[in-house]
């Protein structure tokens, strides 16, 4: 996982991965499900909400990033590898 960080909103967000976007939607449940903000992005633009209804229509369905707040970064990580 990337670690890359990068300012997003005035924040500092950290890059965990670049996976399909219909996995980094998962994945994004999977975090909002224990409290863990996160959003997507696309090479067209950050994502913080996506309606089902566009990745059904094809909105961007390649490869995006995932992202997490800095001061989430540690419980982001051992959701994703499955140690919380």
């Amino acid at each position: 996982m990337s670690g890359t960080r990068e300012r997003y909103q005035g924040s500092v967000w950290v890059h965990l991965g670049d996976f399909p976007r219909i996995i980094a939607e998962s994945l994004r449940r999977l975090l909002a499900d224990h409290g863990v903000v996160s959003v997507l992005r696309t090479p067209f633009q950050w994502v913080e909400y996506s309606p089902v209804i566009e990745i059904e229509t094809g909105g961007y369905p390649g490869d995006v990033g995932l992202y997490v707040p800095e001061t989430m970064e540690g419980q982001a990580r051992r959701l994703l590898e499955g140690d919380e």
